[in-house]
């Protein structure tokens, strides 16, 4: 059987842990070659030994502007071209002061869209410069949230986070419809709770894991795993999704369409 990602050079922001290492694994199944990046050196050199020789993974942190250029060129040089982009980079300012709005700092809200924003920007910038230089078009996969438009304010209320992740959806579906013409689509997966480093303070709470059980209820009501994501994550880097652009996608075990139990 023809692999879905044959010959396919992908970049992974945020391809070292969690969702985006999950994914770069299954790309490489899929027949790919992948860059991953993460802001830890030790995390990188573990990726790497899991990407089967079909990969290399590199340090950056995706604020800064020359971290998605850098790993784009690197895959270009190795790989021999660029076709697409996988941005996971993210996560909670909870620790900077996001937070409900009357206790949300100015310091955690300018973190949080640096964090989850500006990097989701720079990286997509990036991809498409890359993609108009080559001449080709190529695909954008973009990570959000269920709570930039299904709010649980009970557990989950960090209003800059659920600000930076329907920001997500607009900058996603606005880049979407600009580059269309040059056969460059972009698209985003929304997850609910997924078990992932930036999920251990839900994940380790009796109190939220009971509340989702009825808020996630498919397969039994359970937090999702890295891997639940992964085949939505190949069908739109491949030429599945040749025809979808600008579209939104979420993989939240039921969560936009359960009441959850508190």
């Amino acid at each position: 059987m023809d692999r879905r990602l044959a010959d396919k050079r992908i970049v992974v922001i945020g391809g070292t842990t969690g969702l985006g290492l999950s994914a770069a694994k299954a790309f490489i199944a899929e027949g790919a070659q992948v860059v991953v990046v993460g802001r830890d050196a030790e995390n990188g050199r573990r990726a790497e030994a899991q990407l089967q020789g079909r990969g290399i993974a590199l340090s950056g942190d995706a604020i800064d502007p020359a971290t998605a250029q850098t790993a784009i060129a690197r895959c270009q040089q190795e790989f021999g071209g660029f076709d697409g982009l996988y941005h996971v980079a993210g996560g909670s300012g909870r620790r900077f002061g996001d937070g409900p709005l009357h206790e949300l700092t100015l310091d955690g809200w300018n973190y949080t869209f640096n964090l989850n924003l500006t990097s989701l920007m720079l990286s997509n910038q990036a991809a498409v410069q890359a993609f108009l230089a080559q001449g080709t078009g190529g695909s954008i996969l973009n990570m959000g949230s269920v709570l930039g438009y299904s709010p649980s304010k009970m557990y989950f209320a960090t209003h800059a986070y659920a600000a930076t992740k329907s920001a997500a959806i607009g900058f996603t579906r606005s880049i979407a419809s600009y580059y269309a013409a040059n056969d460059i689509r972009i698209n985003l997966l929304a997850p609910a709770l997924v078990e992932t480093p930036m999920a251990q303070r839900a994940a380790q709470d009796d109190t939220i894991v009971s509340f989702i059980k009825t808020k996630q209820p498919l397969d039994g009501g359970r937090i999702g795993q890295p891997d639940d994501l992964d085949g939505a994550a190949v069908f739109f880097l491949s030429d599945e999704s040749r025809f979808a652009t600008g579209q939104v996608l979420s993989i939240d075990g039921g969560w936009s369409v359960s009441e959850g139990q508190v």
